[in-house]
């Protein structure tokens, strides 16, 4: 540590599942110290993400079926102890996926010229075990001042966009990278992608497009024009009949953030041998699987969640070269963290809410 980090901080805390009263902000909390391998980063902005608020209400635990609409306000009163990883979810924690900042410390074996350099934290940590930490909630993350990452997980960038603008990337952007790789998406391919309006299936347009690929996506109707200006060929509401809509086998890949009814309806709309990833399931997590659909059009599903090598990679390089924009809906200072998670659940925001801290 030097002298120009201080011993204490401010964030906010989770202190168990349930709702915004397990929200608690704190001015004297301990600044981690960054151990070997680890370097500090003095967070400037943190993204708001669906996660954040699946782990407050207790979503992730499998005694939940609902969505997460359902519970979002006071969380799930039938939820067991279980987090995303099965396992029992450590309070309290420091919750945030996202942050953009600087590193203003470094832990030993770690080059101290990396000292003041501007970085995005890649949020899935993985382990020399094989198992791996989710930053925010495994591990301490970005909703406090300051946050220790390992240093091989705090990309350096150079971009003249702003902390806030920088952080709207990390979470979002990664988890529809992660699925758009590991569906094989090639240019060329036609995409289609649910929760088009959102902060994962934003980027997902984007990247898509980026990639080469022709994209269409689903969102409210409400927002059609703002996800069209994206890139997307055509946007079609949430609860249409995708067949009459698209016809059968018509796409290369689907790329999923909200599961629900429609999920039987996205595999008729695939063509045979094509791929469908899955990130998300806020319209649901239980759906209905006719077999003979997945084994005669010989498809494959992916579900994704830890990022495969040297996909944050690829993302830092598509902002740092202008590629894709950061889509910012609204910013909150962190001390507002409630106001920002009822302002994400009433959904009708395109792309990102950012926390300035």
């Amino acid at each position: 540590m030097t002298d120009l980090v201080p011993t204490t901080m401010c964030g906010v805390v989770l202190t168990g599942f349930g709702g915004y009263d397990r929200l608690e902000w704190r001015d004297d909390l301990p600044v981690p110290v960054p151990g070997a391998g680890e370097v500090l980063v003095r967070v400037g902005a943190a993204g708001v993400n669906n996660t954040d608020i699946n782990t407050r209400i207790g979503w992730y635990s499998k005694a939940v079926s609902g969505d997460t609409a359902s519970g979002a306000q006071a969380g799930f009163a039938g939820a067991g102890d279980d987090g995303w990883s099965g396992a029992a979810f450590p309070f309290p924690r420091i919750q945030g996926a996202d942050a953009a900042g600087r590193i203003v410390a470094v832990g030993p074996g770690v080059d101290r010229a990396r000292i003041g350099e501007r970085v995005l934290v890649e949020p899935v940590f993985p382990g020399a075990d094989g198992t791996s930490r989710y930053f925010g909630s495994e591990c301490d993350g970005a909703f406090a001042a300051f946050a220790v990452v390992p240093d091989r997980q705090a990309h350096g960038i150079t971009s003249d966009l702003s902390d806030a603008e920088l952080a709207s990337f990390p979470c979002a952007y990664s988890a529809a990278l992660n699925m758009l790789v590991r569906a094989g998406q090639r240019a060329g391919d036609r995409v289609l992608v649910t929760g088009a309006s959102g902060g994962v299936g934003s980027a997902a347009v984007q990247l898509a497009r980026a990639r080469g690929a022709r994209v269409w996506a689903l969102a409210g109707a409400d927002k059609a024009a703002a996800v069209q200006a994206l890139g997307a060929e055509a946007v079609v509401p949430r609860d249409a009949d995708l067949v009459a809509a698209f016809g059968r086998d018509s796409f290369d890949g689907v790329i999923d953030v909200a599961g629900g009814v429609q999920f039987g309806a996205l595999l008729q709309v695939l063509r045979p041998g094509g791929r469908y990833a899955v990130a998300g399931a806020i319209a649901g997590p239980l759906v209905e699987l006719d077999l003979r659909t997945l084994y005669l059009k010989d498809l494959s599903l992916f579900g994704c969640t830890l990022l495969g090598a040297g996909v944050f990679a690829e993302l830092v390089g598509h902002i740092a070269a202008g590629r894709i924009r950061p889509l910012i809906a609204a910013t909150y200072p962190l001390r507002a963290i409630v106001a920002a998670q009822n302002d994400f659940l009433t959904k009708r925001h395109v792309g990102k809410i950012v926390l300035t801290v």
